[in-house]
């Protein structure tokens, strides 16, 4: 069984197990801002300065089976005046041998439902164009803004472009998230 859990503290257990999966990710051949291979200290101190972000404008959940992290999202509202009211959906991971059970839409929906509650009426994430993650999104509901060729490096270096997408959330005029 899964259970996701909005993470306050991370403890070196959490940094070790959020490490592994970004790892997994990367190696995987995910474009989450990593080139393979990755080192377990590199993952560490991103994990490290992550959890030090997390408090009234930055959430991290993560996903567990049996106790142990299977997959995270973050959420990052906006703190500009003119933004207040959208958030952005950053680094959704599964691990590889837990993809296909429908953790990444629960995390989405999580992070959704938050955005919703701190008054976000607009979220915004990027993906890979063609990749897994974006057909995620698009069954979630996402609408695609447009893409941009040569964006990002895959872990292997090769520049791929980046689709933009969104979803309002609901509401009318400028909130504050």
């Amino acid at each position: 069984m899964t259970t996701s859990r909005l993470i306050t503290v991370c403890d070196e257990r959490l940094l070790v197990e959020l490490s592994e999966l970004l790892i997994d990710a990367v190696h995987g051949g995910a474009s989450v801002g990593f080139l393979a291979p990755l080192s377990q200290q590199t993952a560490t101190l991103y994990w490290e300065r992550t959890c030090a972000s997390i408090g009234e404008h930055f959430f991290l959940w993560v996903a567990e089976v049996d106790g142990k992290v299977v997959g995270s999202v973050q959420l990052a509202a906006c703190t500009k005046d003119n933004g207040r009211h959208r958030a952005e959906i950053q680094k959704l991971l599964v691990h590889s041998t837990y993809r296909g059970r429908g953790i990444a839409g629960e995390l989405m929906r999580i992070a959704e439902t938050m955005a919703g509650a701190i008054g976000c009426t607009l979220l915004v994430l990027d993906t890979e164009v063609g990749s897994t993650a974006e057909s995620i999104y698009q069954h979630l509901g996402w609408q695609k803004a447009g893409e941009i060729p040569n964006y990002a490096g895959r872990p292997d270096g090769q520049l791929i472009a980046t689709a933009y997408y969104y979803k309002l959330t609901g509401g009318r005029g400028a909130h504050a998230c």
